[in-house]
């Protein structure tokens, strides 16, 4: 009976979209007319021929005729509706909750290529936390000048109140998302690293879950890597940073800021997944001995662990912002005694201003002595009068940034912007240009993606998610994001992106 009303279902999906395109005469999912133009394609090599650890993916796709593959469409378009999937979208000013927009072809990575990026993440992250640290204590690497101090000093994000602290085992960005691009020569580069509350790992774990339920049977004949240990793994890794001295499991709970977040669904499914409790600011309380406690229909709980997803500003209105209603106050009196955990530690952000991320390749060297495995973008830095002039001369063919801006927001896509708006953002740079950096357009790698009328390709990027304690722990692949309009370079689901499974993919021989 389920499955007759699953079919009824699938049936109304595909008769609606058939009748909507029935008046055009080009309409193919096929992939035999799929050409990704002149850029990097993640599936197929020149000339049309499927890359060698795609090809079991490829070749089952081709035996589907549009029917049968517009059906699986619809049934993880069904699945994201009926188990609630969702995102904010902002548009005009608006909070608009849309179910999440999936592709259904999955990315396909080489194992031994993603061992590669795998040690350049855990080496990127080591360095990174080593750099933190630093910051706040001996500050060894201003003093060398390989990083300018006034760059920390000018840092939004630098905050004075965490002098002094060294978070257990010297981590403080415990959850990490470094966004990685390939260009037209398959070259992978580090585009940013995510180190506040770096979100969408909820959205990489159900991508899986669907493509399992839309295509079971190649995960019966395909070595994929799996992904859902994540959970497990986040939760080992706040426990692992819990206060010395806790007899048992210590008390891990996810502060939210609350149902109007854009992240809140993936708040609630990870505390769901960790069976942690999911709180607001006001269902916590700092005592008299700077003790955290959990307020409870049967009195008051002790907490060991925060896994905050409520930013530095908004935490505790003792010490930031004082009309914060977000926070607990009190809660860097008891972070700052030992009382309990917090990730990301406040004032992590430092190390996610993107001036900061053109560092990185000489913050590695500077740490641990070594070339780093992932390069960064080629980066420009408008404080520098020289890249100034160079970035002023070239805006219409650069991408501009703002240093603390994410979700794309804030940027200047050189080439697809107009001289109105590249007129506007000089005199931005001009006004603060340490505020700025420019990098260059780059050709980004594209995915084969079902559209309205055929298979084309979409630019992606990928989101793999850094969990640091007394471990390091990378997820086999991570969030593959798309850019779901023609030309588009913006896959920030914000902004109207979407989202892919990525298999890490294991060769027979391996």
């Amino acid at each position: 009976m389920i499955q007759k009303l699953q079919n009824r279902k699938l049936d109304k999906f595909y008769n609606k979209f058939f009748n909507t395109i029935s008046k055009e005469n080009k309409f193919s999912l096929s992939l035999s007319l799929y050409n990704p133009g002149k850029f990097y394609d993640e599936l197929f090599e020149d000339g049309g021929i499927s890359r060698p650890i795609a090809r079991p993916l490829v070749s089952y796709l081709s035996t589907l005729n549009e029917k049968e593959l517009y059906n699986k469409k619809a049934m993880a378009e069904l699945a994201i509706i009926e188990q609630g999937i969702t995102f904010t979208l902002y548009s005009d000013g608006e909070n608009i909750d849309r179910a999440w927009p999936f592709d259904i072809i999955p990315r396909v990575i080489n194992w031994q290529e993603w061992i590669h990026v795998e040690r350049g993440l855990k080496q990127r992250l080591k360095a990174i936390n080593m750099f933190i640290d630093d910051l706040y204590n001996k500050a060894e690497i201003l003093k060398a000048n390989v990083v300018p101090k006034d760059i920390i000093q000018s840092s939004k994000n630098f905050r004075k109140e965490c002098i002094g602290m060294r978070p257990k085992y010297g981590v403080w960005a415990n959850i990490c998302g470094s966004d990685l691009v390939r260009d037209t020569s398959g070259q992978i580069f580090v585009l940013e690293d995510n180190l506040r509350v770096p979100s969408g790992v909820s959205y990489m774990l159900e991508n899986r879950k669907i493509t399992k339920q839309v295509f079971p049977e190649l995960f019966e004949n395909i070595d994929i890597v799996p992904v859902d240990d994540y959970s497990m793994r986040l939760f080992e890794m706040l426990c692992s940073i819990a206060p010395e001295g806790i007899k048992g499991t210590p008390s891990v709970v996810v502060l939210t800021p609350g149902v109007f977040n854009s992240a809140y669904f993936e708040h609630s499914f990870l505390a769901q997944q960790m069976s942690a409790e999911l709180v607001e600011g006001c269902d916590l309380m700092v005592n008299s001995k700077d003790q955290v406690f959990m307020k409870t229909i049967t009195g008051l709980e002790k907490v060991d662990v925060i896994y905050r997803r409520v930013d530095d500003d908004f935490l505790d209105p003792e010490v930031f912002r004082k009309d914060s209603l977000l926070g607990v106050p009190g809660l860097m009196r008891a972070w700052k005694k030992g009382n309990v955990a917090i990730a990301n530690a406040p004032g992590t952000g430092v190390a996610d201003d993107k001036v900061v991320y053109s560092y990185v390749p000489q913050i590695i060297e500077f740490y641990l002595g070594e070339k780093p495995i992932l390069p960064n973008v080629p980066t420009w830095r408008c404080r520098d009068e020289e890249d100034l002039k160079y970035v002023m001369e070239h805006i219409h063919e650069l991408v501009i940034k703002p240093a603390n801006e994410s979700g794309g927001y804030g940027m200047l896509i050189g080439p697809h912007s107009t001289k109105k708006q590249q007129e506007t953002f000089k005199k931005l740079i001009q006004e603060n240009p340490r505020n700025y950096i420019a990098q260059p357009t780059l050709s980004l790698s594209v995915a084969p993606t079902i559209c309205q009328k055929s298979i084309e390709p979409r630019h992606v990027d990928l989101r793999p998610f850094i969990l640091s304690g007394e471990n390091t722990y990378v997820t086999a692949g991570g969030l593959t994001r798309v850019a779901l309009h023609k030309g588009s370079l913006v896959v920030n689901s914000s902004q109207g992106g979407g989202s892919k499974d990525t298999w890490i993919v294991k060769p027979k021989e391996a």
